[in-house]
């Protein structure tokens, strides 16, 4: 496993590299610009990027975040922010990062993390995403969203609305008699359809698309 880090504090760097999982290589750049240089001429190779956000220049170091996730929608980026701010792990989330930690996290919820994004699903806390969901209609514009939806079936857009509200795959499939698995089925479905790469990006379109959330 390789992994991008780009991480302007010593402590913390030295931190990440007695967490990651044994046999990692992490690769450390300083810059925006490198991390872009780096995933220009080698991004297959990087199975993360692991990203410190420092209390300094803050915002703008979320929306270079921002456009690294634009030019590079493959690959996996984790966030490691200073600072709580819910506006920035919105804005973080609705364009593709993966994950969210703590920038002195263990060993072992680190591993944990890894193994959830490797997975396909986002890392932020469940507790934390759902809430992100429900408070984040009108929030966060979504580009070129116009007839995203449009390809839906009647029972995936159910299935978008019921997101779009903050429900779990459990709690959809009791609402709509289905199984969980079907729920599943339909999601994979979606998210290839809209171009969405996870539930809480699928929620902030259909925030935007369906009246009645």
């Amino acid at each position: 496993m390789k992994i991008l880090g780009w991480n302007t504090d010593s402590a913390v760097w030295k931190h990440w590299n007695k967490v990651i999982p044994v046999g990692a290589d992490m690769v450390r750049v300083s810059s925006v610009e490198q991390v872009s240089a780096a995933l220009n001429t080698q991004q297959a190779t990087f199975s993360y990027c692991f990203i410190y956000l420092g209390d300094d220049a803050f915002s703008q170091q979320v929306e270079d975040v921002v456009a690294l996730c634009t030019a590079f929608p493959q690959q996996k980026f984790i966030v490691f922010p200073n600072r709580s701010s819910q506006a920035a792990a919105l804005r973080l989330f609705s364009v593709g990062v993966s994950g969210q930690c703590a920038p002195y996290i263990g060993k072992e919820q680190l591993d944990l993390v890894l193994s959830v994004v490797e997975s396909g699903e986002i890392w932020g806390g469940k507790a934390f995403i759902q809430q992100l969901i429900m408070q984040s209609s009108g929030q966060v514009p979504v580009a070129d969203s116009k007839n995203a939806l449009g390809d839906l079936s009647e029972r995936e857009l159910t299935v978008a609305q019921h997101i779009a509200q903050g429900q779990s795959n459990k709690q959809i499939a009791l609402d709509m008699e289905i199984t969980e698995r079907t729920v599943k089925a339909h999601l994979t479905s979606i998210f290839k359809k809209t171009n969405t790469k996870d539930r809480l990006a699928l929620a902030l379109l259909a925030q935007t698309q369906i009246p009645s959330v």
